[in-house]
């Protein structure tokens, strides 16, 4: 395959997911903000707990 033939296979497979993605409704969006948001905390909270062992041992 060549390096033409490749990059207008690659314009093409993007043209195609861009036709079938669609824009969020508000409530879609609204729940994947929430899910972020409580995985971004969840991921806090575990670095604080296991910092605050570490610093005690003086890690």
């Amino acid at each position: 395959m060549s390096y033409k033939e490749s990059t207008l296979n690659f314009i093409k497979q993007c043209q195609r997911v861009l036709h079938v993605a669609k824009k969020p409704d508000r409530t879609e969006y609204i729940n994947v903000a929430k899910i972020t948001g409580i995985g971004i905390i969840i991921i806090g909270v575990m670095g604080f707990i296991i910092s605050i062992p570490a610093q005690l041992l003086g890690a």
